[in-house]
């Protein structure tokens, strides 16, 4: 558990809910878990505020009527074909200059796919977003659908949220719970392209990976993951910045109404229900010293749980930098593959081991049973390697979002000009070799 404070003494001591909370502020406790969870798995931040949440609601919530992504994740088609993305563009890139078009973190959200649905807190979704203009000062947002894990591409994030602030850029990643009122604005500037990768959990927390024979250390170590500190918007900030928008989304739809006041009004805090991030190359790699391409699940940053023991509703691995040492007889890129789980890949820089047209701020699906593997460039290079080297690999930065449903696919992801129709064609070159190599074992 942690606590921080903007104000000292204002973190009361010795209980959580005083009669008097000192400098008058509201105590109020935010529950990410049913309060009879397990105590090792049990989540909740009690909160001391200028004023409660429950202020906010004179003004009613008024549905807006706009799934948030842009499509109803219910509307989605299931396809099995391998599918792939040259880099994610702008909807209105030719009029991005002008005020009136310019997204922010939540118009600029595009939802690709999405499996089960929020009301019955089962499934997920996956999105990518592009966006050239700050939500502060006048939107808030908070989703009571699920948690998002947020991949910035292209473009740093200053994310804002009542109980601390996250600079979050390229190679980092960060968590923001269901309800953890928040902001995204833009490091880079307005006007600049801010991009990047989102995944939504209905269900459950991302929590790290059971490490097993591995021992205590490597993976993602739970020292380095960063939480904020206590802060609030200052009032007259917050009271010359015009009217502001609370959005909630609820049930895939966007809510919204009027606020007075800023939410980020948090004084002091101290639990463990706490939006965070990680740095991506503090991650330490497990692999292989032996023979053979270890399962990719070695790389899993973070998991959120699923109902049968070891299979995730949705693991987020990556494939780093990192020092590959086999014997030389081993296929050292991933192998050929079908897997029960669906596969959805990202690359945040450089280029990926197993495809060479494979790009950063692009996508590839894989979904149940479908076929994937190296293209056959690399597959012949990496036969003809004897590979008696340890190598570095320090190419690129991947990721892979690998979950147990089958995902509907948006409109958006299946008629995008940046959908590659020749994917499939680069397996062409994988000829049947095997009556050639009897008939010269023959001879």
């Amino acid at each position: 558990t942690f606590e921080s404070e903007t104000v000292e003494g204002a973190l009361p001591q010795g209980r959580n809910s005083p009669r008097k909370v000192p400098f008058d502020l509201y105590a109020e406790q935010l529950s990410g878990t049913a309060f009879t969870r397990p105590r090792h798995v049990n989540q909740r931040t009690w909160l001391y505020r200028k004023q409660p949440s429950a202020a906010f609601n004179i003004r009613a919530f008024e549905c807006t009527d706009k799934y948030f992504g842009g499509a109803a994740p219910e509307d989605g088609t299931l396809d099995p074909n391998a599918l792939r993305w040259m880099p994610f563009e702008e909807e209105h890139q030719e009029s991005s200059h002008d005020t009136q078009e310019k997204d922010d973190f939540i118009s600029g959200m595009h939802l690709l796919g999405a499996s089960g649905e929020p009301p019955t807190k089962n499934g997920i979704a996956i999105y990518v977003f592009m966006f050239r203009k700050n939500m502060s000062p006048e939107k808030y947002m908070y989703n009571s659908d699920g948690d998002f894990l947020i991949l910035p591409q292209e473009g740093a994030l200053e994310i804002r949220t009542e109980v601390g602030i996250l600079m979050v850029y390229p190679g980092d990643f960060a968590v923001i719970p269901r309800g953890i009122v928040f902001s995204v604005d833009a490091l880079n500037g307005e006007d600049k392209l801010t991009r990047g990768y989102c995944l939504e959990v209905y269900k459950g927390h991302f929590v790290l990976p059971e490490l097993g024979p591995i021992g205590s250390n490597g993976l993602a170590n739970a020292r380095d993951f960063l939480f904020p500190s206590a802060w609030t918007e200052e009032t007259e900030q917050s009271q010359q910045s015009g009217v502001k928008k609370l959005y909630n989304k609820f049930g895939s739809k966007l809510w919204s109404k009027v606020v007075d006041s800023s939410p980020f009004n948090v004084v002091a805090w101290h639990g463990n229900y706490l939006p965070f991030k990680y740095d991506l190359s503090k991650f330490c790699a497990v692999n292989s010293v032996t023979y053979d391409h270890i399962d990719p699940s070695i790389y899993t940053v973070m998991t959120c749980v699923g109902d049968e023991a070891g299979t995730a509703l949705c693991d987020f691995v990556i494939f780093p930098p990192r020092w590959m040492s086999t014997d030389p007889d081993t296929f050292r890129p991933p192998w050929f593959h079908r897997n029960t789980m669906t596969e959805f890949m990202g690359l945040l820089w450089g280029g990926y081991d197993a495809k060479k047209a494979f790009l950063p701020g692009g996508a590839s699906l894989h979904s149940c049973m479908t076929p994937h593997g190296p293209d056959a460039v690399s597959y012949d290079k990496a036969v003809a390697d004897p590979c008696e080297q340890p190598t570095y690999f320090s190419s690129g930065l991947a990721f892979m979002f690998e979950t147990s449903c089958m995902l509907r696919l948006s409109e958006f992801a299946l008629n995008n000009k940046c959908l590659d129709a020749e994917y499939g064609a680069c397996w062409n070159n994988l000829p049947n070799r095997f009556n050639e190599a009897i008939k010269e074992q023959d001879e």
